[in-house]
Protein backbone atom coordinates (compact mmCIF):
# COMPACT_ATOMS: atom_id res chain seq x y z
CA UNK A 1 0.00 0.00 0.00
CA UNK A 2 1.27 3.46 -0.92
CA UNK A 3 1.22 5.58 2.25
CA UNK A 4 2.89 8.62 0.69
CA UNK A 5 0.53 11.63 0.85
CA UNK A 6 2.71 13.90 -1.28
CA UNK A 7 0.10 13.97 -4.07
CA UNK A 8 -2.60 15.09 -1.64
CA UNK A 9 -0.40 17.82 -0.22
CA UNK A 10 0.60 19.04 -3.68
CA UNK A 11 -3.05 19.14 -4.74
CA UNK A 12 -3.94 21.30 -1.72
CA UNK A 13 -1.29 23.92 -1.10
CA UNK A 14 -1.07 25.34 2.40
CA UNK A 15 -2.73 28.75 2.70
CA UNK A 16 -2.73 30.19 6.25
CA UNK A 17 -5.65 32.45 5.33
CA UNK A 18 -7.79 29.56 4.06
CA UNK A 19 -6.67 26.30 5.66
CA UNK A 20 -10.01 24.50 6.08
CA UNK A 21 -12.57 22.75 3.94
CA UNK A 22 -15.60 20.52 4.33
CA UNK A 23 -15.86 17.72 1.80
CA UNK A 24 -17.88 14.57 1.22
CA UNK A 25 -16.09 11.33 2.03
CA UNK A 26 -16.34 8.28 -0.23
CA UNK A 27 -19.53 7.16 1.53
CA UNK A 28 -21.09 10.63 1.27
CA UNK A 29 -20.68 11.76 4.89
CA UNK A 30 -19.45 15.30 5.47
CA UNK A 31 -15.99 15.61 6.98
CA UNK A 32 -13.76 18.50 7.99
CA UNK A 33 -10.17 18.82 6.80
CA UNK A 34 -7.51 21.25 7.96
CA UNK A 35 -4.37 21.91 5.90
CA UNK A 36 -1.32 22.36 8.09
CA UNK A 37 2.13 23.42 6.83
CA UNK A 38 3.33 19.79 6.91
CA UNK A 39 0.18 17.77 6.47
CA UNK A 40 -3.60 17.42 6.70
CA UNK A 41 -5.85 16.79 9.70
CA UNK A 42 -9.25 15.18 9.19
CA UNK A 43 -12.19 15.39 11.60
CA UNK A 44 -15.50 13.60 11.66
CA UNK A 45 -18.33 16.10 12.10
CA UNK A 46 -20.62 13.85 14.13
CA UNK A 47 -19.69 11.92 17.24
CA UNK A 48 -16.04 11.81 18.18
CA UNK A 49 -13.69 13.77 15.93
CA UNK A 50 -11.63 10.61 15.34
CA UNK A 51 -14.69 8.51 14.48
CA UNK A 52 -14.04 5.91 17.19
CA UNK A 53 -16.89 4.38 19.23
CA UNK A 54 -15.61 3.45 22.72
CA UNK A 55 -17.39 0.34 23.94
CA UNK A 56 -19.88 0.68 21.09
CA UNK A 57 -20.99 4.11 22.30
CA UNK A 58 -20.79 7.32 20.27
CA UNK A 59 -18.35 8.83 22.78
CA UNK A 60 -16.43 7.81 25.90
CA UNK A 61 -18.60 10.30 27.81
CA UNK A 62 -21.77 8.50 26.71
CA UNK A 63 -20.21 5.18 27.74
CA UNK A 64 -19.62 6.57 31.25
CA UNK A 65 -23.12 8.05 31.38
CA UNK A 66 -24.58 4.67 30.39
CA UNK A 67 -22.66 2.98 33.21
CA UNK A 68 -23.88 5.68 35.61
CA UNK A 69 -27.50 5.08 34.58
CA UNK A 70 -27.14 1.34 35.11
CA UNK A 71 -25.54 1.93 38.51
CA UNK A 72 -28.28 4.36 39.52
CA UNK A 73 -31.02 1.90 38.53
CA UNK A 74 -29.35 -0.92 40.45
CA UNK A 75 -28.47 1.07 43.59
CA UNK A 76 -31.41 3.45 43.60
CA UNK A 77 -29.14 6.48 43.26
CA UNK A 78 -25.70 7.68 42.21
CA UNK A 79 -24.15 7.73 45.69
CA UNK A 80 -20.92 5.74 45.71
CA UNK A 81 -20.42 5.88 41.94
CA UNK A 82 -16.83 6.63 40.95
CA UNK A 83 -14.98 6.89 37.69
CA UNK A 84 -12.36 4.26 37.03
CA UNK A 85 -8.82 5.42 36.24
CA UNK A 86 -9.09 4.24 32.65
CA UNK A 87 -12.32 6.17 32.20
CA UNK A 88 -10.74 9.36 33.54
CA UNK A 89 -7.94 9.14 31.00
CA UNK A 90 -10.39 8.38 28.20
CA UNK A 91 -12.50 11.41 29.12
CA UNK A 92 -9.46 13.70 29.23
CA UNK A 93 -8.25 12.49 25.85
CA UNK A 94 -11.72 12.81 24.34
CA UNK A 95 -12.12 16.35 25.66
CA UNK A 96 -8.92 17.35 23.89
CA UNK A 97 -10.18 15.92 20.59
CA UNK A 98 -13.42 17.89 20.88
CA UNK A 99 -11.39 21.01 21.72
CA UNK A 100 -9.30 20.62 18.56
CA UNK A 101 -12.45 20.37 16.48
CA UNK A 102 -14.47 23.21 17.99
CA UNK A 103 -11.54 25.63 17.72
CA UNK A 104 -11.48 25.06 13.96
CA UNK A 105 -15.27 25.23 13.70
CA UNK A 106 -15.36 28.49 15.63
CA UNK A 107 -12.89 30.05 13.20
CA UNK A 108 -15.18 28.89 10.39
CA UNK A 109 -18.22 30.53 12.08
CA UNK A 110 -19.84 27.09 12.44
CA UNK A 111 -21.41 28.20 15.69
CA UNK A 112 -24.11 25.52 16.00
CA UNK A 113 -21.47 22.81 15.78
CA UNK A 114 -19.33 24.67 18.33
CA UNK A 115 -22.30 24.70 20.71
CA UNK A 116 -22.64 20.91 20.40
CA UNK A 117 -18.94 20.26 21.00
CA UNK A 118 -18.62 22.63 23.94
CA UNK A 119 -21.78 21.17 25.49
CA UNK A 120 -20.07 17.79 25.32
CA UNK A 121 -17.02 19.12 27.15
CA UNK A 122 -19.13 20.91 29.76
CA UNK A 123 -20.95 17.64 30.48
CA UNK A 124 -17.56 15.98 30.70
CA UNK A 125 -16.46 18.57 33.27
CA UNK A 126 -19.60 17.92 35.31
CA UNK A 127 -19.02 14.16 35.33
CA UNK A 128 -15.44 14.63 36.50
CA UNK A 129 -16.50 17.11 39.18
CA UNK A 130 -19.12 14.72 40.57
CA UNK A 131 -17.49 11.32 40.21
CA UNK A 132 -13.70 11.71 40.07
CA UNK A 133 -12.35 11.42 43.62
CA UNK A 134 -8.76 12.32 42.68
CA UNK A 135 -8.51 16.12 42.87
CA UNK A 136 -5.38 16.43 40.73
CA UNK A 137 -6.84 14.28 37.94
CA UNK A 138 -10.16 16.12 38.13
CA UNK A 139 -8.57 19.56 38.00
CA UNK A 140 -6.43 18.68 35.00
CA UNK A 141 -9.62 19.26 33.00
CA UNK A 142 -11.61 21.57 35.29
CA UNK A 143 -8.89 24.23 35.23
CA UNK A 144 -9.97 24.94 31.64
CA UNK A 145 -13.70 25.09 32.36
CA UNK A 146 -13.81 28.94 32.20
CA UNK A 147 -12.53 28.73 28.62
CA UNK A 148 -15.10 26.09 27.64
CA UNK A 149 -17.90 28.17 29.14
CA UNK A 150 -16.87 31.29 27.24
CA UNK A 151 -16.56 29.44 23.91
CA UNK A 152 -19.97 27.85 24.46
CA UNK A 153 -21.53 31.20 25.38
CA UNK A 154 -19.91 33.06 22.51
CA UNK A 155 -21.15 30.52 19.97
CA UNK A 156 -24.66 30.67 21.43
CA UNK A 157 -24.60 34.47 21.45
CA UNK A 158 -23.50 34.60 17.82
CA UNK A 159 -26.40 32.40 16.73
CA UNK A 160 -28.80 34.79 18.47
CA UNK A 161 -27.13 37.83 16.91
CA UNK A 162 -27.45 36.24 13.48
CA UNK A 163 -31.16 35.72 14.21
CA UNK A 164 -31.42 39.37 15.33
CA UNK A 165 -32.09 38.42 18.95
CA UNK A 166 -29.54 40.77 20.46
CA UNK A 167 -31.24 40.93 23.85
CA UNK A 168 -31.06 37.13 24.17
CA UNK A 169 -27.40 37.19 23.12
CA UNK A 170 -26.63 39.73 25.83
CA UNK A 171 -28.36 37.56 28.43
CA UNK A 172 -26.37 34.52 27.34
CA UNK A 173 -23.09 36.43 27.73
CA UNK A 174 -24.08 37.95 31.06
CA UNK A 175 -25.05 34.53 32.45
CA UNK A 176 -21.75 33.04 31.26
CA UNK A 177 -19.74 35.76 33.00
CA UNK A 178 -21.67 35.09 36.19
CA UNK A 179 -21.13 31.35 35.82
CA UNK A 180 -17.36 31.75 35.35
CA UNK A 181 -17.05 34.10 38.29
CA UNK A 182 -19.01 31.62 40.42
CA UNK A 183 -16.77 28.62 39.67
CA UNK A 184 -15.09 27.02 42.66
CA UNK A 185 -11.50 28.22 42.83
CA UNK A 186 -8.79 25.85 41.63
CA UNK A 187 -5.15 26.28 42.67
CA UNK A 188 -3.82 26.37 39.14
CA UNK A 189 -2.19 29.21 37.17
CA UNK A 190 -4.08 27.99 34.09
CA UNK A 191 -7.41 28.28 35.90
CA UNK A 192 -6.67 31.78 37.17
CA UNK A 193 -5.47 32.90 33.73
CA UNK A 194 -8.43 31.39 31.87
CA UNK A 195 -10.91 32.79 34.36
CA UNK A 196 -9.68 36.37 33.93
CA UNK A 197 -9.16 36.06 30.19
CA UNK A 198 -12.56 34.49 29.60
CA UNK A 199 -14.44 37.16 31.54
CA UNK A 200 -12.55 39.91 29.68
CA UNK A 201 -13.22 38.17 26.36
CA UNK A 202 -16.94 37.91 27.06
CA UNK A 203 -17.10 41.57 27.98
CA UNK A 204 -15.48 42.32 24.63
CA UNK A 205 -18.08 40.12 22.92
CA UNK A 206 -20.80 42.03 24.75
CA UNK A 207 -19.47 45.27 23.23
CA UNK A 208 -19.50 43.67 19.78
CA UNK A 209 -23.06 42.47 20.31
CA UNK A 210 -24.12 46.01 21.18
CA UNK A 211 -22.80 46.96 17.74
CA UNK A 212 -24.44 43.83 16.27
CA UNK A 213 -21.22 42.48 14.83
CA UNK A 214 -21.79 38.70 14.39
CA UNK A 215 -18.11 37.89 14.91
CA UNK A 216 -15.98 39.52 17.63
CA UNK A 217 -12.81 38.94 15.60
CA UNK A 218 -13.92 40.81 12.50
CA UNK A 219 -13.20 44.32 13.79
CA UNK A 220 -9.70 43.30 14.82
CA UNK A 221 -9.05 41.71 11.44
CA UNK A 222 -10.18 44.87 9.64
CA UNK A 223 -7.96 46.97 11.89
CA UNK A 224 -5.06 44.65 11.08
CA UNK A 225 -5.59 45.08 7.34
CA UNK A 226 -5.57 48.85 7.74
CA UNK A 227 -2.45 48.76 9.91
CA UNK A 228 -0.58 46.70 7.31
CA UNK A 229 -1.84 48.95 4.51
CA UNK A 230 -0.49 52.01 6.35
CA UNK A 231 2.74 50.18 7.24
CA UNK A 232 2.06 50.55 10.96
CA UNK A 233 3.81 47.30 11.77
CA UNK A 234 3.96 47.83 15.54
CA UNK A 235 0.17 48.18 15.63
CA UNK A 236 -0.16 45.20 13.28
CA UNK A 237 1.94 43.03 15.61
CA UNK A 238 -0.24 44.05 18.55
CA UNK A 239 -3.42 43.22 16.64
CA UNK A 240 -2.06 39.83 15.56
CA UNK A 241 -1.39 38.99 19.21
CA UNK A 242 -4.94 39.97 20.19
CA UNK A 243 -6.45 37.95 17.32
CA UNK A 244 -4.35 34.93 18.32
CA UNK A 245 -5.47 35.25 21.95
CA UNK A 246 -9.13 35.47 20.99
CA UNK A 247 -8.84 32.51 18.62
CA UNK A 248 -7.15 30.18 21.09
Amino acid sequence: MDRDISVLLADWEYDPDNPTRMINAADGRLILQVRRPLGVEQFELTGRPDGKRPGGHITALEAVEARLRAYTEEKGGAEGFELESGEIQELRDEGILFYYRYIVLFQMNQFTRVIDDTEHNLRLCDVLRRYCSEEDERNTVLQFEPYIIRMHATARAMTHVEAERVDVAETVISNAIERIEGLEHIESPAFQFERVRSVNYLRSVMEQVHRRNPNPLEDLKRELELAVEHEDYERAAELRDRIRDLSS
